[in-house]
């Protein structure tokens, strides 16, 4: 199996790394595992590609590119430029520094790297590590990650639904709890959750030169959000597995909304 592996948090993160691994265990000793990743960190840019201006990459060693642009631009790099005359089988995403539970899917260079894998026909898996009270004081604050997401994804290689019924096709965004690999309870396989009262704000600030910026803050991460959602899942100490598609269509308001306007 040949599969290709990117993230939002840069080249040279942690949980690439940790992506590497889960990889190699899945792609198994006659595979190859490629990496093509962003050269600086691109949290929060979503499904953004890099549209108006060219992106710079260079070889970094054995199967391994960085790219001055979105994980979405790498995909594309991989898929198109690197990995052109034998395409990669499976995309993974991640392991991203963080949860792209609920609200931050939405905000996601993660989960926006493996949608655009599935825009162009292939089988992608996002992987998050959530970070909370239980694990960063670990020594490998990734242990759930790296415990669980070979057997995790080749299960869902196995047993997972990949159709697109003539549609956009199904991918998965997979959420690891803040929790030592041993009080791990399980998997859930969950909708996308919301944060009650939780949103991005921004707080502004003034610099030595006088000049003023603006930090975008987060909020609150572990505000229940209820039975079958992937946040609650996390906080109550499961792995959360989430099928998506890249279809923003509220599907349940159409038929109303025909019978209004039509």
């Amino acid at each position: 199996m040949r599969i290709l592996i990117t993230n939002d948090d840069g080249i040279n993160a942690e949980g690439l790394g940790i992506l590497l691994a889960i990889a190699g265990q899945v792609a198994g000793p006659t595979g190859e595992v490629w990496t093509v990743a962003p050269a600086f960190e691109q949290s929060g840019v979503g499904h953004c590609i890099s549209y108006t201006h060219p992106t710079m990459i260079a070889k970094m060693g054995e199967r391994r590119f960085a790219a001055e642009g979105s994980p979405a631009d790498c995909v594309l790099a991989g898929l198109h430029d690197v990995m052109k005359e034998a395409p990669p089988d499976l995309v993974l995403s991640g392991v991203n520094r963080g949860n792209n539970s609920g609200e931050n899917t939405m905000y996601s260079g993660t989960v926006g790297g493996a949608m655009e894998a599935a825009l162009q026909g292939l089988p992608a898996i996002a992987m998050s590590q959530f970070y909370g009270p239980g694990n960063v004081e670990l020594e490998n604050q990734f242990e759930a990650a790296a415990a669980f997401g070979a057997r995790l994804v080749q299960d869902l290689l196995d047993r997972g639904d990949w159709g697109n019924n003539g549609g956009y096709r199904t991918f998965y965004n997979v959420n690891f709890p803040a929790l030592p690999a041993a009080q791990v309870k399980g998997r859930k396989v969950t909708i996308q959750g919301l944060r009650p009262g939780t949103r991005f704000t921004v707080e502004p600030t003034k610099a030595p030169s006088g000049r003023r910026f603006l930090w975008v803050r987060g909020g609150e991460q572990d505000v229940p959000t209820g039975a079958g959602t992937d946040v609650q899942a996390n906080i109550d100490g499961y792995i959360s597995v989430t099928p998506m598609r890249a279809d923003l269509t509220a599907h349940d308001r159409v038929e109303g909304l025909r019978a209004a306007l039509e």
